[in-house]
């Protein structure tokens, strides 16, 4: 598939040209007051440090056992699970499976090590979606290419899914206020910022909720959505903690005691 191809070909620039994007918006239209300029430059560069060193990760290692896996995948898919059809069922599927490792990652206390550091992000925007801490880039990596050789799907599905994933993460961690009307709409199929803010609320039983990436639909369907409303006011963050800095996140899984 030709778009397909020019699609991963520019996953580079389409990833950051939603990302200043999305930052534009945010500074346009904000929900939320982002506070002093100067520590907003010292957030961006320890959320674009990490996402940077996840970058280099992906290329190292994350792209390949992609690429292993979908050689190992069996090919008994039939032939209408092909072409576009196939594609938009394996975004459906990956989106389910990365419902189920999110949801995790706050349920088991060592994947919750690590999936905390996106967590202790103290203020909301595009740059807070590129946030995550190596390992558990890496472990999502690995248990996805099992998903993929069980469910014999192609590498492609994968990277179209990658870019869909990255897009639509910096939208929902955007500081942007929607209209309320485009809101209502856009919540019943895609997660959006107001749906996404309350996931990042400093109190536990919010965190622990409203775990969708792309379709907000598994949220309603196994009874995970927050009902708490997001404010400007909200505070943000992991509860009972605060931010730390670039190494100290690296280190924090390791260290014993943090929660």
């Amino acid at each position: 598939m030709p778009t397909i191809d020019l699609l991963v070909q520019h996953k580079g620039q389409i990833v950051g040209a939603a990302l200043i994007a999305f930052l534009l918006a945010g500074q346009l239209m904000p929900f939320a007051s982002a506070g002093l300029a100067s520590l907003q430059w010292q957030r961006w560069g320890k959320n674009l440090g990490l996402a940077a060193l996840n970058a280099g990760l992906a290329g190292l290692v994350v792209v390949p056992i992609a690429v292993y896996a979908a050689s190992m995948a069996p090919t008994w898919r039939p032939a209408a699970w092909h072409g576009l059809g196939g594609l938009a069922l394996d975004i459906v599927l990956l989106d389910l499976w990365l419902y189920i490792w999110h949801r995790a990652n706050h349920v088991l206390p060592v994947l919750w090590r690590f999936h905390q550091v996106h967590h202790l992000d103290q203020q909301l925007d595009a740059t807070t979606a590129l946030r995550f801490h190596v390992g558990e880039v890496f472990l999502s990596s690995v248990l996805r290419a099992l998903v993929m050789v069980a469910l014999a799907m192609p590498l492609s599905s994968v990277l179209v899914f990658e870019v869909a994933v990255a897009v639509v993460a910096i939208f929902h961690h955007s500081n942007l206020k929607l209209p309320t009307p485009l809101h209502r709409v856009l919540s019943w199929f895609i997660v959006t910022p107001s749906i996404h803010w309350v996931h990042h609320h400093a109190v536990r039983a919010d965190a622990d909720s409203s775990y969708g990436t792309i379709l907000s639909v598994w949220d309603r369907l196994f009874g995970s959505a927050s009902r708490t409303p997001q404010t400007p006011g909200m505070r943000l963050g992991v509860e009972g903690q605060v931010d730390q800095t670039w190494v100290r996140l690296l280190l924090r899984p390791f260290i014993p005691n943090s929660r």
